[in-house]
Order: structure tokens, then sequence, then C-alpha cells
């Protein structure tokens, strides 16, 4: 009776396999233009880092004032893109892990926590959201990203941390 169970389960779980094979393939199609915006960031590459984005984008960051006030702050991609195309000494490291990827049809969401460095200067950490669309050539493009931004526990990973010693 139990083997009767398990063969059927083991049967009745196969159909599931292709299905969760092919999910798990859409979701790293959809971690591609995050990595190639970190990348970007990273070689100081403002056409690489525009190339991850769609035509209409909007950024956001949510942070404190000086009291410990929410404050809602919104950019241009134009602004951030002179931001990291500009010649700068350190080079500027954005570290992602535990992402969360939510995939509908031609719409997906990112949620991921982060840790931002400047050289081997350790600058803020947070997360990071991003809302990304499937475009009519079959790309994924960042269309709103939104952030928060912290100084203090950031609980980011020894691995991550430990390679900016």
């Amino acid at each position: 009776m139990i083997i009767k169970r398990l063969v059927s389960i083991f049967f009745f779980s196969l159909p599931m396999i292709p299905a969760f094979s092919q999910l798990e393939e859409v979701k790293k199609e959809v971690m591609e233009p995050i990595k190639k915006l970190f990348d970007g960031m990273h070689q100081s590459d403002s056409a690489m880092v525009h190339s991850a984005f769609a035509n209409d984008v909007t950024l956001s960051t949510v942070t404190e004032d000086k009291n410990g006030v929410p404050v809602l702050r919104s950019s241009t991609l134009q602004s951030f893109l002179q931001a990291i195309g500009k010649p700068h000494t350190e080079v500027w490291s954005e570290m992602i892990w535990d992402p969360e990827v939510h995939v509908d049809g031609h719409f997906a969401q990112v949620w991921v926590k982060y840790a931002f460095y400047a050289g081997k200067t350790f600058s803020h950490c947070g997360v990071d959201a991003f809302h990304l669309v499937k475009n009519q050539e079959g790309h994924w493009k960042i269309f709103h990203l939104a952030d928060t931004r912290h100084k203090e526990n950031c609980d980011v990973p020894k691995s991550i941390s430990d390679q900016f010693k």
C-alpha cells in the first residue's frame, strides 16, 4: 500500500518537473538585466547600464532625513547614467543576495537585498525592488527601480563583506 502511494506520488509529480525547470530558466532570464546593471556600474560603463533599462523608466529611493522622517526621492535615468559614467577613483560594487523573483507573463518583479561599496569602503545597504517587462524582442528590461538605503543593521553576508577587506 505504501509503495503504491509512493509510486503514484512520483508519477503525478513528473509533469511538474519540466514546469519547474522552465520557471527557473525564466527567473534566470529576468535576472540578466539586473546583472548587466551591476556589471556596468562596476565597470563605470553607462552604455551597458542603459541597455538594461526600458525606454520609459522611473527611479525612486526611500530613505530618512536627519530626524528619521521617511523621504521619497525620485531621480531620472539620465542622471543615474551620468553618475555612473563620470570618472571616479573607486570602483562601485553593488553586491546582491537572496533575490525573490516573481513572474506573470511579460511582467516580473525582483526584490533583492544589497550592499554598496565604493572601492573597499562600505557605503550603504538596503533592498532593491525591480519591475521588469519582456519587450517585443523577447528581452527583459527594467522599467522601475526603487531602493531603500541604510548605514546600519545591514546583515551583509560574510562571503560578501570579506571581499572588501
